[in-house]
This record gives structure tokens, sequence and C-alpha cells, in this order.
């Protein structure tokens, strides 16, 4: 299995490779990315520097492409694609149709990867993007147990790559309104989750509040660990409870699942954090490949090591084994 891992910034992408990655996933600074956050990303002389230093060392670029592009604006996104192309990439990561049809006829010969902004969570869905677009691998939404990933896998002979660790959103891809709702800055089409000009943090009674488009997320004691606020991971009084009604500020770690999800097809392993910083994605690759090579000659996976970079310094399966609330 391939480990994909990300890289927000040129020094995020040489640290990646150089700890093991198969293939790193980037994107432009602009609003055509999904991390669309401010100092991060690659001007497209940047990622052609990125793309020759990861092939000097047997690495893949794949180049995040994975916001649906806004009426007026279509130049952007197809400059994106062609910035792309020009540098080399390995593959395009896409999530909008009319720009899928835009890749596949201007650049035939580059590899199209479906975004997992698409949602495409079933055969059929998949089945669309391979006979109309010649996509040859589909990132599956952070829904779908690992057996429901076998059946995919079986019913597809397209690539079937999925996340293994980092930060979770419980959310199908793609269609998620929440942020937007918020900030008024969707993560659909600006490349912002909760946004960090529309966070706060404030110091009430001695404990600290966090706020999201002056939305209150939750209240932390002092020295607990506060998460980065987003409403999918609120702390919520309703009528049946009080806390984390659709899922924990947690992260996911899938790693003692590798031999499951090996046995189900899976063809690539997806490290999420293009915001996190160079020490995050050093251990995590590390990490992560020790943990591949364990499968492959049959050990047994280390448990629990990368807890410290985790959000909120715990873990959770989430959808893989369908505890979710």
């Amino acid at each position: 299995m391939e480990l994909i891992c990300p890289a927000g910034t040129p020094s995020s992408l040489r640290a990646a490779v150089d700890a093991g990655a198969d293939g790193v996933y980037c994107g432009f600074r602009n609003e055509t990315n999904a991390r669309n956050f401010p100092g991060l990303n690659f001007s497209p002389e940047e990622l052609a520097e990125g793309v020759a230093y990861a092939h000097r060392r047997g690495a893949k670029v794949l180049v995040a492409i994975n916001t649906f592009p806004r009426a007026g604006a279509l130049n952007l996104w197809f400059e994106a694609v062609d910035d792309a192309a020009r540098a080399k990439a390995d593959a395009i990561i896409l999530c909008d149709i009319g720009l899928m049809a835009y890749a596949a006829e201007t650049y035939p010969e580059m590899r199209l990867h479906v975004s997992v902004q698409a949602a495409a969570a079933n055969p059929d869905a998949i089945r669309l993007y391979v006979d109309e677009f010649n996509a040859k691998r589909v990132v599956l939404p952070r829904v779908l147990s690992v057996p429901e990933i076998a059946r995919i896998t079986r019913a597809t002979t397209c690539e079937v790559e999925v996340f293994v660790f980092g930060g979770l959103c419980v959310m199908a891809e793609g269609r998620c309104s929440l942020s937007s709702f918020a900030t008024g800055l969707s993560p659909n089409m600006n490349g912002v989750c909760s946004p960090a000009s529309h966070v706060t943090y404030e110091e009430t009674g001695g404990s600290v509040v966090s706020r999201l488009g002056g939305f209150t997320i939750n209240k932390f004691a002092p020295g607990e660990p506060a998460a980065y606020p987003t409403l999918c991971k609120g702390c919520f009084k309703t009528g049946l409870a009080t806390g984390y009604i659709f899922e924990d500020p947690v992260s996911l770690d899938a790693a003692t699942l590798l031999p499951g999800l090996k046995e189900a097809g899976v063809t690539a392993l997806k490290i999420e954090g293009r915001q996190r910083s160079r020490a995050y994605i050093e251990n995590v690759v590390r990490t992560f490949r020790e943990a591949i090579s364990a499968v492959n000659e049959g050990r047994a996976i280390p448990a629990g090591a990368l807890q410290p970079m985790s959000e909120g310094q715990s873990n959770t399966l989430g959808a893989y084994r369908k505890t979710w609330r």
C-alpha cells in the first residue's frame, strides 16, 4: 500500500519525502484547494521545484484542486490544472465534474484522482468518473466501514485511497455547510473550513471559550487541551444531553486496521494535515512507514505512538467500525 502524505509548504514536502512518503499531496496558494489558509501552499514555481525534488528521490506529487469553481471565476481553476501539468505532477485530485472534463480533454495523459470532496462512496458513482473521465483512483469519504470499502474495491477497477490518520471530517465531504453558515466562507468553494480569521479564544471566569464566527463552540478548563473550533466537533446542549453531539474533537488513527485495509484491496493510505508542522509530518510519516512494514512482514503494529500528535491528544477509529453517534 502506498503512503500518501500532506505538504502545506515546500519544506513540508521535502520533510515528507525524506521521511519515507511514496507520494505527497499539496495545493496552490489560492481558493482552488481545500486548505486555503494564510501562509500555506505553493506557487506554480514552488510546485515545479517540489515535483523535481520528489522525483529525484523516487516519490510522487499529487496536486489537490479540490474545491468547486465559482461562477465567473472558472479560469482560476483551469489555470491550476494547467500549472499542475506544466510542473509535471504525477496526478491531479479533482472533485468538480466540469473541471474533470477539462482536465481529461486537455491533458489525457495526466492521471486523474477523484477527491474525497466528490463524496463518491459507492461503485456506481465511482464508475461514472472512471467511464467518463478515465479516473485512476478515488479517495473514499471517511464515512465507510472496512467491509464497505472491501465491497467497493471488488466492484470497481479504480484504485482506492483511504484516510488513516489526522483530522476527521464527520460529514460527507463536499456537502457540508456548517462552516459556511457560521462564517460565510464555504470549505467547498473558498477552501477554508473554520477559517482562522473567524476563530477567537477568550478567557472567561477561569475558562477558555472558543468561538467560530461569533458562535460559542466550546469551553475548556485550565490546562485542558483546547481543540480547534469546528461546528461538527463542538460541545452543545440539547434536549437529550450536553456534550459532543456529532463527534469528539479527536483525530483519526487507523494504524491498527492496516491489515484489514490491505485485505480489503486498498491501494493507498492517506494522512491528513497540510496545515500541520514539519515535526508532525516527519513523526506521522515515519510511524506509518514502520506500520506498513510491520503489516508486510507479519509483525504486530505499534499502537498509540502518535497520540501526542493527535487533536485533543486522543484518537478514534471513526466510521471504520461504525461507532459514531
